[in-house]
This record gives structure tokens, sequence and C-alpha cells, in this order.
């Protein structure tokens, strides 16, 4: 069982394959991870996470044309 609770900006980047830089111009632009802050490290929860991947997910499907 994986006991990993929170993803260091490191460890996320290197999770989901994107770069820092990519991270910072996510969080610049409102579009990043929940973070938080624990003494001077930033922590992204495995929760934030998850809920990250599916609002990415959910942008990038073709919304549905209604039945007529």
């Amino acid at each position: 069982m994986d006991s990993t609770l929170a993803f260091s900006i490191t460890q996320f980047c290197a999770a989901h394959d994107i770069s820092r830089a990519k991270l910072y111009n996510l969080w610049r632009d409102g579009l990043g991870p929940r973070r938080m802050k624990v003494g001077s490290r930033t922590l992204i929860s495995v929760e934030a996470a998850a809920e990250w991947r599916r609002q990415c997910e959910s942008a990038s499907q073709p919304h549905d044309k209604q039945a007529a």
C-alpha cells in the first residue's frame, strides 16, 4: 500500500510528467492544483492532485449536444 499523503513539487511534477515551470505557470493562471505550506515546504495533497486531474479531464472533454 502506498503511504504517500502529499507530493513535494518535485514529486508532483515527476508523477504528472510536467516541468516545474509548467506547474508555476498553471498556478499563476489559476489552473494548478491546490497547495499547502508546511513550514517552508509547499506540498500538494493526493486529494488535491486527484481533483486537479479530474478538472483537467473535464475541461478537455467535448460538451455533449443536447438532444432535440
